[in-house]
């Protein structure tokens, strides 16, 4: 929460998404991998917006700093109720795009042998949270001081139009992701029954250990058919 700049700030929670893409394709189980693959899919609408929402605000003032701004709120309404959406979004408030995959992920990896890192993400999430909501609350409320602000015009027409339809993919990957889920499921089950039978060949062709009679020990550089040497017995 130290950062100031609000485009870098995006850039960090961007990664942190990418993060739990990562958690859910180690999983390896179809609720891992599912929410990897929506996470992915939810990374570019919401980040997306995201970069957008600064955008605007950057070509009407050229600054990016959150102590630059405050109060916009007041001044810009329907800019600030877009950049709430997005940031619910990318926080993964339910009902949004960003609740679906974060949440596969997590009960994929408490399912799998990853619990622990599954707590960790989890924590991440509510620093996300923190972070995001921080930003927001710097940036849209309070007193509106700065007189450069106090001019800023509302998103035009065509900035709006740009916006309604991540807007509408927000909502509707939040409510219904069943057709993206179901489109991706053949794809997602071929992944994990390959991995997994590559992994069990894999186990089988390992060569097992040569078995020692007892007292002897195996010498480097002696092929394979030299019978071991006693334990006793020195090497010249």
């Amino acid at each position: 929460m130290v950062q100031q700049d609000v485009k870098k700030l995006v850039a960090y929670s961007s990664v942190a998404h990418l993060g739990f893409v990562m958690l859910g394709l180690y999983a390896l189980n179809t609720q891992g991998v599912t929410g990897g693959m929506l996470q992915m899919l939810n990374h570019g609408v919401s980040t997306g917006a995201l970069f957008l929402i600064v955008g605007f605000i950057y070509e009407r003032r050229h600054t990016r700093q959150i102590s630059d701004f405050g109060g916009l709120a007041k001044q810009m309404p329907v800019f600030a109720t877009m950049f709430m959406i997005v940031t619910f979004s990318s926080i993964g408030l339910p009902g949004t795009n960003g609740f679906v995959g974060e949440f596969l992920v997590l009960l994929g990896s408490f399912e799998s042998s990853l619990r622990w890192y599954a707590i960790i993400a989890t924590s991440g999430v509510i620093l996300s949270a923190v972070y995001m909501l921080w930003m927001f609350q710097r940036v849209m409320f309070g007193e509106l001081k700065n007189p450069k602000n106090q001019t800023l015009k509302d998103l035009n027409a065509r900035e709006v139009a740009i916006m309604l339809p991540l807007l509408f993919l927000i909502f509707f990957l939040g409510v219904y992701p069943r057709p993206i889920i179901d489109s991706m499921a053949p794809s997602i089950d071929k992944l994990i029954a390959h991995t997994k039978v590559q992994k069990q060949v894999a186990q089988v062709a390992a060569p097992a250990a040569p078995q020692l009679p007892a007292g002897h020990v195996a010498v480097p550089g002696l092929p394979e058919e030299h019978p071991a040497l006693p334990a006793t017995q020195e090497v010249k």
